[in-house]
């Protein structure tokens, strides 16, 4: 008696390898698809919510906003210095939506490096294990960026007293 695989024992191996395989460039295929991003701040969100991370990722930049890192799981993933080209510099302005005060301008705390070197933070965007990020509205070069959307795409407005309008509009009918 012969001692050999049947056809569909061939069949049923090349269709497992095929998934096996199609599931691993897939993998690869996002994960260099994040890396050949250039990152804005209209896709900063998206873009950080995209790293597989099992903690926290967080977008940094330091002092003038000259030298930014990436941070996943508080480990220093991509430092971006000198590659952003003006992607932020120092003015940017960093705002939170009160329901009671309106649009308040956020500060920045105070970043201290692995030598305990205290840093000043310039900017800085976090986003949760659940894919939940700072929900803040960022001012930059004529621009404001709405962060505040879990579900959607960073918007963006002309100014900060339009969002600030879209933001009271959307309270008012969520009161109503």
């Amino acid at each position: 008696m012969k001692k050999a695989f049947s056809l569909i024992e061939l069949l049923i191996v090349i269709v497992i390898i095929g998934v096996v395989y199609s599931l691993s460039i897939n993998k690869f295929n996002k994960l260099s698809e994040v890396d050949a991003t250039k990152i804005t701040l209209s896709n900063l969100k998206e873009y950080m919510q995209n790293i597989p991370h099992k903690k926290s990722v967080r977008f940094l930049c330091l002092d003038d906003c000259s030298a930014c890192s990436i941070y996943v799981d508080d480990k220093i993933d991509k430092k971006l210095e000198g590659s952003l080209n003006g992607f932020l510099d120092s003015s940017v302005n960093v705002f939170k939506y009160d329901f009671d005060n309106g649009m308040q301008e956020k500060k920045e705390d105070a970043f201290f490096n692995k030598d305990n070197v205290e840093k000043n933070v310039c900017f800085s965007y976090f986003i949760d294990k659940y894919g939940v990020g700072d929900q803040i509205y960022v001012e930059f070069k004529n621009k404001v960026y709405d962060f505040t959307n879990y579900f959607n795409k960073t918007t963006v407005y002309d100014s900060l007293e339009d969002a600030t309008q879209v933001k009271e509009n959307l309270n008012q009918d969520i009161v109503r």
